[in-house]
């Protein structure tokens, strides 16, 4: 059975873990932010925020909706490495 997923649906991203370190792209450099809720006119945008943004401790407790279905951290990472994802990925995703 293939279920398909709607990548170009909104998306809202929700983590449960408080404040977050949110790499800042430069090396170890870190700056110290509250993610808590935001909202993707892309589910791909979000998908990819969640894998090449957040810090992995953050993503553990990070959740996607799109309509009216959630997807956890593993689900989340499954979409981002299905071949179906729309986006270049990055080289070295956390």
């Amino acid at each position: 059975m293939s279920i398909t997923f709607d990548y170009g649906a909104e998306a809202e991203l929700f983590d449960h873990g408080g404040a977050a370190e949110l790499s800042s792209g430069k090396g170890r450099n870190f700056r110290r932010r509250q993610l808590g809720y935001h909202r993707f006119a892309r589910a791909a945008d979000a998908i990819r925020f969640a894998i090449e943004e957040m810090t992995p401790h953050l993503l553990r407790s990070a959740y996607l909706q799109v309509d009216e279905e959630r997807f956890d951290s593993g689900a989340i990472r499954r979409l981002y490495e299905s071949a179906e994802y729309p986006l270049d990925r990055s080289a070295t995703p956390s």
